[in-house]
């Protein structure tokens, strides 16, 4: 559509009439709007005017006058035809391009093949059926093929379906602006919604509500895929973080900022323990993180555990084992960017993820449909590159920022440590808190492991008089459970090793320190206080 000032006729609204050389100002001085001349352009076509006349002058003396001399408010009617012209360019400007688009050729399993589209991988597309639209994220490529993994279920489509990205390229357009582009990788990943209006909700991997509380409201949002930080950027660890169990409190001091792993192998009391750390721990937010678990647990957690007062400070982001692998990829990094946001509006944050290792199957299954060969038992390269990648994103900010204190389920195979996500979790979390099955057998709450227990950053927490106490406490643990045995029987000859009679005595106090009720909560500094009791002189 050309946008031109014309000097021919224009149609009935007392626009000039006449030829080339013969122009009238509008009754009043006025010009058609823009609406009007887009009304009537197909009916009256515009002329370009003549070479060499003046935009700010036109022939006076009426029809067919050509002295040249000046109209009276020829200035007036010329500033009145560049507002119009550049209320045109506006108007284009406006105009969004025509989207490119592909369509699909094969779809084998939960892996979907498209050509006609150059697109990135990690970005979103729309793939368009007659009664739905199905979002899919580009995973990987081949060629000219893309492949797509969908978000919900594949059924319904066809073959030839129209394929469109949903977050277009911007491209200059023709009123002379060009939107501001997403530069960096991270910034052209998927956005999602964050804000304070996601305290008390419950959201699914794609930012959507399930607790039927009505939509989100405009929010901002934030890119999936964030940006990660200088490490020399990162404030330290110099804080110790009250998350009310006696046996982490004292024995396995956490620090704010910290990223703790608990592993276990299935039913033996990890929710439970997550449970009672997101209700007491001392944290302005807590974020949790349901990856891959059972769909009753969503509910259980949000109502016996959470409440309504611990539920006010939240916000539940629950992809169920029944979501598509792509969802489960998507709802423990939609967690950790919510984490983020928090954090980076200075608060102190709780990240609870349960869990890691469901995050690290649903990238295997996505890994093994589109063809990366497997390594270590199943597991694809790509698997072991991820890992890292989310949990790096937790922990303290810059200086003076918030942070996020982060705890990861991690579920081994059969009570294995050496599974190969375990392995990989231990080596790249700040410490691990390990679930004993045997303790659960013997009635023990919570079942901690201490032997098997460490806090990376406990000897920079704890004053030197906490850190005697502390491993006075494990040696005489590890002592008697290295006799067990021998005392169970009764082989064992009392006066033998002083240090195994002392255990003998102390045992029975110390199996009780240990212990705690799901709702009985224990600060810090009682905490401390009670185990040094134990070894103090009667």
């Amino acid at each position: 559509m050309a946008i031109l000032a014309a000097e021919g006729s224009l149609h009935s609204s007392g626009a000039p009439t006449g030829g080339v050389n013969s122009a009238q100002p509008l009754a009043g001085g006025g010009l058609p709007t823009f609406g009007v001349l887009l009304a009537g352009a197909a009916e009256v076509p515009l002329q370009t005017p003549v070479r060499g006349t003046p935009p700010d002058t036109r022939p006076a003396g009426g029809l067919g006058a050509g002295s040249g001399a000046p109209l009276a408010g020829a200035t007036s009617h010329s500033s009145k035809w560049q507002n119009f012209l550049k209320e045109g360019r506006e108007y284009v400007a406006d105009c969004n391009p025509m989207p490119p688009s592909g369509h699909l050729t094969k779809v084998t399993g939960l892996v979907m093949e498209a050509v006609g589209l150059k697109m990135p991988v990690g970005s979103t597309c729309a793939i368009h059926l007659p009664n739905n639209v199905v979002e899919a994220e580009v995973v990987g490529f081949s060629g000219e093929r893309l492949f797509l993994m969908p978000e919900n279920d594949v059924y319904g489509l066809v073959p030839g379906a129209r394929v469109i990205p949903i977050e277009p390229v911007h491209v200059l357009t023709l009123g002379g602006k060009r939107k501001p582009k997403r530069r960096r990788v991270a910034d052209r990943a998927k956005h999602l919604p964050v804000g304070n209006m996601l305290l008390g909700r419950v959201l699914d991997g794609a930012g959507k509500p399930l607790d039927k509380l009505g939509m989100l409201p405009d929010l901002e949002s934030a890119p999936l895929q964030n940006r990660s930080f200088n490490p020399l950027e990162r404030a330290s660890i110099d804080t110790a973080l009250d998350v009310g169990v006696r046996a982490i409190n004292s024995l396995l001091t956490v620090g704010r900022g910290q990223r703790m792993g608990l592993f276990s192998g299935s039913g033996v009391g990890k929710s439970v323990l997550l449970g009672m750390m997101a209700r007491y721990t001392s944290a302005d937010i807590t974020v949790v993180g349901l990856i891959g678990e059972r769909g009753r647990e969503v509910k259980e957690f949000i109502n016996d555990i959470l409440g309504k007062e611990g539920m006010a400070r939240s916000v539940v982001v629950a992809t169920p084992a029944d979501t598509s692998p792509l969802m489960r990829l998507q709802g423990a990094a939609y967690a950790t960017t919510i984490a983020e946001y928090f954090r980076d509006q200075g608060k102190n944050v709780l990240l609870i993820m349960d869990s890691l290792t469901r995050f690290a199957m649903a990238q295997r299954e996505i890994a093994l449909a589109v063809g990366e060969p497997p390594a270590t038992k199943g597991y694809p390269p790509s698997v072991f590159a991820k890992l890292p990648q989310l949990v790096e994103r937790a922990g303290n900010g810059l200086e003076g920022s918030g942070s996020i204190t982060a705890f990861y389920t991690v579920l081994t195979e059969g009570d294995d440590q050496q599974d190969p996500i375990a392995d990989s979790a231990r080596a790249i979390l700040d410490g691990h808190i390990v679930l004993s099955r045997r303790l659960v057998e013997q009635g023990h709450y919570p079942a901690i492991d201490i032997e098997a227990s460490i806090s990376r950053v406990m000897s920079r927490l704890a004053p030197p008089e906490h850190l005697s106490v502390v491993q006075r406490f494990k040696h005489m643990y590890a002592h008697y459970q290295r006799n067990r045995d021998l005392i169970s029987v009764g082989a064992y000859v009392s006066g033998s090793d002083p240090l195994l009679d002392e255990a003998i005595v102390l045992y029975p106090r110390m199996e009780q320190f240990l212990k705690q009720g799901m709702f009985q909560r224990e600060p810090y500094q009682d905490s401390v206080t009670q185990l040094n009791a134990l070894f103090a002189p009667a």
